[in-house]
């Protein structure tokens, strides 16, 4: 018995920006695994080949392709060859993104005494590099502006292409000591949506979902000491996550697989779907 939608990608191509990260890999994975030909984009070629190699090994269609996703030449080129290579792109997965330490604050509050004194070893509110949380802004922001431009050109006048971004459950509530980001990421859900109105009578659906805590190879080190045990923040999160614990990687699956499917999720368009344990949810009360 079949089921009653189906999230089959057979004969899709899917580009995955990102693709040599954690949860993107992840997300590349999930893709192939339902058919679809997959296109591995990373600045770290190397790690995107890695990728690409494991699919392959499962007997999947993956390639590698190197992209600067803030830099449109870098994206075309991968464009172009990613067309010649494995044909033009039906869904396009902004996966690229991340924070900077120049964007983010040492304490959680503004010390009036830390203030007063100008600690060199701190960085407060009115410390905050421009350029770092340009450097935010312009990874996150830009960095699903400009592959759905470039990408999506090879959609127009197609059936069934769809862009997924990747937003924050940042976006629904910011987190301390991250500024940047947190703006950053609300950004791309606004975006989500401005995108999804904007593309919407020839037939491009855009939506975003929007991952809770999930260890990473960013953040390993803010999670856990040396030891492995989890760190003060960490535990804090931990605490403010109604399932009490980090996600895992295939837990994203669903929701890519039914926001990228025509079938699945034909009617659905401009939304963030948040996937966190319940922690955008929570008042802390």
């Amino acid at each position: 018995m079949s089921p009653v939608v189906s999230t089959d990608h057979q004969g899709k191509v899917a580009v995955v920006t990102g693709g040599g990260g954690v949860l993107c890999a992840e997300l590349a994975r999930a893709l192939c695994r339902a058919g679809a030909r997959i296109a591995v984009l990373d600045l770290n070629l190397e790690a995107a080949e890695t990728v690409a190699a494991s699919l392959r090994a499962e007997g999947g269609v993956a390639l590698a392709f190197a992209a600067n996703v803030l830099e449109r030449p870098s994206l075309e080129a991968a464009a172009a060859a990613v067309l010649a290579q494995l044909g033009p792109c039906d869904i396009l997965v902004n996966g690229a993104g991340g924070n900077h330490p120049k964007g983010t604050t040492t304490r959680e509050h503004l010390d009036l005494e830390d203030f007063q004194r100008a600690d060199p070893e701190l960085t407060s509110f009115f410390d905050l590099d421009p350029a770092g949380i340009r450097f935010v802004f312009d990874l996150n922001v830009l960095g699903a502006m400009l592959p759905s431009q470039v990408f999506g050109r090879q959609m127009i006048g197609r059936q069934g292409c769809s862009i997924l971004n990747i937003s924050s459950m940042n976006a629904f509530r910011p987190l301390t000591r991250i500024p940047a980001y947190s703006a950053a990421k609300a950004a791309v859900s606004n975006f989500t949506q401005w995108l999804a109105v904007h593309f919407a009578p020839v037939g491009i659906r855009v939506n975003a979902m929007a991952p809770g805590f999930f260890v990473t190879h960013q953040n390993r080190g803010l999670l856990f000491g040396e030891d492995g045990q989890p760190s003060a923040r960490a535990e804090k999160i931990l605490a403010h996550t109604p399932m009490a614990r980090f996600g895992e990687a295939r837990e994203l699956v669903g929701t890519l697989l039914w926001l990228t499917s025509e079938e699945a999720a034909g009617f659905v368009n401009g939304i963030v779907v948040p996937v966190d344990g319940g922690f955008s949810a929570y008042s802390g009360v």
